[in-house]
C-alpha cells in the first residue's frame, strides 16, 4: 500500500448556492447582461490588439511522466495506447500507481517566478497565460473548491499566483487558461478496468469520468462556472483562454453568465479584458476568436489569436521534443500579425520548475529579433495585403504539422499611422544572398500603393537606404548590412499628401 498521507481531506461545497446567487447579482448589476445581444457590445481590449505576442505555459503533473504529451493522464488509462503500455512497464498497474501518484514528484523545487518573468520579458512577450487547470483536474492555483491543487500538494505553494505577481512586476499582462470543461470525460478510460479511477476515495479528482457522448451534468457545469469565477476573483486575469468542448450545447447559458460576470467585474476594476475561445463557443463579436496551431489565409477585419507551441508533438515538457526552428517560429509570428492576429506561443516547463535550455534559447532568439524589429510588430495594423512571396500559409486549425519556412522573397506587411507620418513595414526572417531586394507589391505597375515613397530604412540602422521605385517593384539596396541573425524589417515612409489647392471665390471673381 502506497503512502497517502500527503493527500488532504476533501473540501465542502456547501455554499455553492450562495456563490451562484452572488454571480447572478453581479450579472444583473451590469453593464453587461447574460444575453448575446448585450455581449456583442463587447470590444476587444486595446492592449490586446497592440500586444501581438504572448507566452502560453503548459505546466502540471503530466510533466512528471514526460511521455507522449500533456494528455498522458487520459492515455495512460486507455488500453492499447503507447502511454498505457509505457505506464505499466515503468510504474506498474494503474490500480497500484495511478495518475495521482505522480503529484509528489511534481515538486517544482527550482521554480523561480522572477527569472521566468524576466525571460518572457526578454522574449518580447506582452502577456503571459499559464494553464490554471488542465484536463487532468489538478489546479495550479490556490483553490478552495478542490483539495487537488498546487497550494496543498506537489509544489505546496501558489505557483500560479507567484508567477502572476512576477509577470505584472515586469509590466506584462497576466492571464489564465481553463481546460476544466473536458474533465467531464477525460479520465473515463480508467472505468473500463481495475484502476484507481474506480476508487471512490479519489472520485473528486478523477470524476466525473463520464462518456464524452453525454452532456455534462448540472453539478459539473456549476462547478465549472464556480472554478472559473474563483480564478477571476482571486487573480484578476486580464485574459481568459478556454480550450475546446465549451462549445458543447449544455455550456451555452453558462458561457453567457460567465462572460457577463467577467466583463462586469473588469468594469469594476477599471480594466479591459479578453476572453479567447475556439470554434463556435461564443457569438460573433462577444469575445476574441482563437485558432489552435492555426492561421488565417488573409487579413481579417477583427483581432484574433493563434495559440501555437515551440514543439510539434507536445504542449508540455516531454523527452524527445520535435522543436520548430527559430526562422519558422518568427515566420509564424510575422504571418499572424500581418493578418491582424496575435501569437500566443507555448512552452512547457519541467516538473522541477526549470525551463529547458532549448526553449530558453528559442525565446531569447525571438526576443533578439523583436528588440531590433519590434516597431514592425507592436501596435501595428494590417496593410491592404498581408505580404508577398512564394510561401502561402493555409488557413485553418492544426496547420503547423509541416515546416513552413520563409525564403528571401517572402515578406509580411504591417502599417503604422501616427503624428510622425505613415509607414509600411516589410518583415522577413531571411537575409538575401545578394545585397538587394525587390518588393513587387510596391511597384508602380501593380497600383496597390498609389502614395509616393519618401524614404526607406532598415530597422536597427540609423542611415536611410538607397532605393528606387520601378514598374516591377521597390528596389532596395541592403549592401552587407546585417542587424540580426534571423532576418530584418524595412520601414517604408510615405511622403505626406500634397496640400490641396486653395480655391478662393473672391480671387476668381
Amino acid at each position: 500500500m502506497m503512502d497517502r498521507s500527503w493527500i488532504p481531506a476533501p473540501v465542502s461545497h456547501a455554499d455553492d448556492a450562495v456563490q451562484l446567487e452572488r454571480i447572478a447579482q453581479t450579472v444583473a448589476a451590469g453593464p453587461f447582461t447574460d444575453t448575446w445581444d448585450s455581449l456583442r457590445g463587447y470590444r476587444p481590449a486595446r492592449w490586446f490588439g497592440e500586444a501581438k505576442f504572448g507566452i502560453f505555459l503548459h505546466w502540471g503533473v503530466y510533466s512528471v511522466p514526460a511521455f507522449g504529451s500533456e494528455w498522458y493522464s487520459r492515455s495512460m488509462y486507455q488500453q492499447g495506447t503507447r502511454e498505457f503500455a509505457h505506464h505499466v512497464e515503468t510504474y506498474g498497474s494503474q490500480s497500484d500507481f495511478g495518475y495521482k501518484d505522480f503529484i509528489p514528484q511534481f515538486h517544482m523545487h527550482d521554480f523561480d517566478p522572477d527569472a521566468w518573468a524576466a525571460l518572457f520579458r526578454r522574449a518580447g512577450a506582452q502577456y503571459v497565460v499559464p494553464v490554471a487547470e488542465h484536463h487532468d483536474g489538478f489546479a495550479m492555483y490556490d483553490s478552495a473548491r478542490t483539495r487537488w491543487n498546487a497550494r496543498q500538494m506537489g509544489p505546496s505553494s501558489d505557483v500560479f499566483g507567484a508567477l502572476g505577481a512576477a509577470v505584472r512586476d515586469q509590466s506584462m499582462t497576466f492571464g489564465a487558461s481553463s481546460h476544466r470543461a473536458e474533465h467531464w470525460f477525460f479520465m473515463n478510460g480508467g472505468t473500463a478496468f481495475d484502476s484507481d479511477v474506480r476508487d471512490p476515495e479519489f472520485s473528486d479528482f478523477y470524476g466525473p469520468a463520464q462518456r464524452e457522448e453525454t452532456s455534462p451534468s448540472r453539478a459539473h457545469l456549476d462547478d465549472w462556472l464556480l472554478r472559473t469565477v474563483e480564478i477571476i476573483d482571486r487573480y484578476r486575469p486580464e485574459i481568459l483562454w478556454f480550450d475546446w468542448w465549451i462549445e458543447t450545447e449544455a455550456f451555452e447559458p453558462y458561457l453567457r453568465t460567465l462572460a457577463a460576470y467577467y466583463y462586469n467585474s473588469a468594469h469594476e476594476w477599471g480594466r479591459e479584458v479578453v476572453i479567447a475561445y475556439k470554434w463556435n463557443a461564443f457569438a460573433d463579436g462577444a469575445a476574441v476568436y482563437d485558432i489552435e496551431r492555426g492561421a488565417m489565409s488573409t487579413v481579417q477585419p477583427f483581432v484574433w489569436q493563434n495559440d501555437s507551441a515551440v514543439s510539434r508533438n507536445s504542449w508540455c515538457w516531454i523527452e524527445g521534443h520535435d522543436y520548430k526552428s527559430i526562422p519558422e517560429l518568427l515566420g509564424e509570428l510575422l504571418d499572424v500579425v500581418a493578418k491582424n492576429g496575435n501569437l500566443l506561443l507555448n512552452i512547457g516547463p519541467k516538473p522541477d520548475g526549470t525551463i529547458a535550455e532549448p526553449e530558453i534559447a528559442i525565446l531569447e532568439a525571438i526576443g533578439d529579433w523583436l528588440a531590433v524589429n519590434g516597431e514592425a510588430i507592436y501596435g501595428t495594423v494590417p496593410y491592404h495585403v498581408p505580404g508577398e512571396g512564394p510561401l502561402q500559409i493555409k488557413g485553418g486549425s492544426f496547420v503547423d504539422g509541416e515546416s513552413s519556412i520563409f525564403s528571401a522573397d517572402d515578406f509580411r506587411f504591417t502599417t503604422r499611422h501616427d503624428v510622425t507620418g505613415s509607414y509600411l513595414y516589410a518583415s522577413t526572417v531571411v537575409w538575401p544572398e545578394t545585397g538587394s531586394v525587390v518588393l513587387t507589391t510596391l511597384g508602380r505597375r501593380h497600383q496597390v500603393e498609389p502614395r509616393e515613397i519618401a524614404e526607406v530604412r532598415l530597422l536597427g540602422e540609423a542611415e536611410p537606404l538607397v532605393w528606387r521605385r520601378e514598374l516591377d517593384g521597390l528596389h532596395v539596396e541592403l549592401g552587407d548590412r546585417r542587424t540580426g541573425a534571423h532576418g530584418y524589417a524595412l520601414k517604408v515612409s510615405f511622403a505626406p499628401p500634397a496640400p490641396a489647392r486653395r480655391t478662393d471665390f473672391l480671387h476668381q471673381l
